[in-house]
């Protein structure tokens, strides 16, 4: 089974909760991923954070990881209609556009949200959206995490359609993921299926 991921709007505080958007909620010494780009750095995009008891409580099959928290960053600001220096096209992304982070577990005394700002030093995130989580069929064309790997051996971490001609898949290997090699995640972009409701 898949987990699907639907998100709203809320006013409820999201602060170390399942959510998408925002600003990520990490350990003091967690740095936030940036991208090489020419001239300097870029901040990845932050995607979302995922609580994994509550993740895992929807994996039969105990690929997640049983506590902690998971966060999705990556380089899909052309997608979602901002201006980027770099705008990674269809096929395989290369590396550094995408990041997962994971910390095995949560502390609210010591986490902290990670607010990047602008020049007026404003947050310039997406305002937060919770995200709910259900479980639903391997082959779900929305917001989902695992289910149809794009190949053998592969694990889908995360699926994003962002319309009818943009689906990202961010993925890794199974013995990368049974190790924690978050580092080795990589993103495909590819056509969008017709989403199942």
């Amino acid at each position: 089974m898949a987990i699907r991921i639907d998100i709203e709007q809320t006013e409820r505080e999201l602060f170390c909760c399942t959510k998408w958007w925002g600003d990520p909620d990490m350990q003091a010494d967690m740095q936030y991923p940036m991208m090489e780009v020419p001239g300097g750095e870029y901040p990845l995009t932050f995607i979302c954070q995922i609580d994994c008891e509550e993740a895992s409580a929807l994996d039969p099959s105990g690929l997640l990881p049983k506590e902690g928290m998971l966060y999705f960053f990556a380089a899909i600001d052309s997608l979602i209609g901002y201006d980027s220096p770099v705008t990674p096209g269809k096929g395989e992304w290369p590396k550094g556009t995408v990041m997962v982070k994971y910390v095995k577990s949560v502390n609210f005394e010591t986490f902290n949200s990670c607010i990047l700002t602008g020049e007026n030093g404003e947050s310039i995130a997406e305002r937060a959206m919770l995200a709910t989580l259900s479980q639903c069929d391997d082959g779900f064309g929305g917001i989902r995490m695992l289910g149809e790997p794009l190949e053998e051996g592969t694990v889908n971490l995360l699926q994003i359609a962002f319309d009818p001609e943009n689906t990202l898949s961010i993925w890794i290997s199974e013995s990368d993921l049974r190790y924690g090699n978050w580092k080795r995640a990589r993103a495909t972009l590819r056509q969008s299926s017709a989403c199942q409701q």
